[in-house]
């Protein structure tokens, strides 16, 4: 593994200090940050981790969506040079469309239902170096 380029993960435990969190969060986002916005995916909504994130929201051109599952984060990294209000309506209409119950005689999904073609992936930032 690892984790793909221009993706970041920011870890809030139950003893975490939200202000530590949210320095970092913002530090994060400016360094993962494309030209069409970003967008934050979090667990659950109203848990600690998407109160946090939802002050992410007052950010220009960054998006919270909560309740993420496998469908939405792949679209999410698939779509992601779309401009930001499609590229949201696409990962949450994967998050609702990746749901379902399982059962015996349950037919295949249609042979679309992840994101045909991914948008390549772009290269790690590098740090901004000061010149003296």
């Amino acid at each position: 593994g690892g984790v793909p380029a221009r993706i970041g993960c920011i870890d809030v435990q139950a003893d975490s200090d939200p202000t530590q969190v949210m320095a970092f969060a913002h530090a994060e986002l400016a360094r993962l940050k494309e030209e069409n916005g970003a967008i934050v995916l979090t667990d659950m909504y109203g848990a600690t981790p998407a109160n946090i994130a939802g002050q992410l929201a007052k950010i220009a051109n960054v998006r919270v969506l909560a309740g993420v599952n496998l469908p939405m984060l792949v679209r999410a990294v698939c779509y992601r040079t779309m401009p930001l209000d499609k590229l949201v309506d696409k990962a949450l209409s994967g998050g609702a469309k990746g749901v379902h119950e399982v059962a015996a005689g349950t037919p295949p999904p249609p042979s679309e239902t992840g994101c045909g073609q991914c948008a390549p992936i772009p290269p790690e930032p590098q740090p901004r170096t000061e010149s003296h």
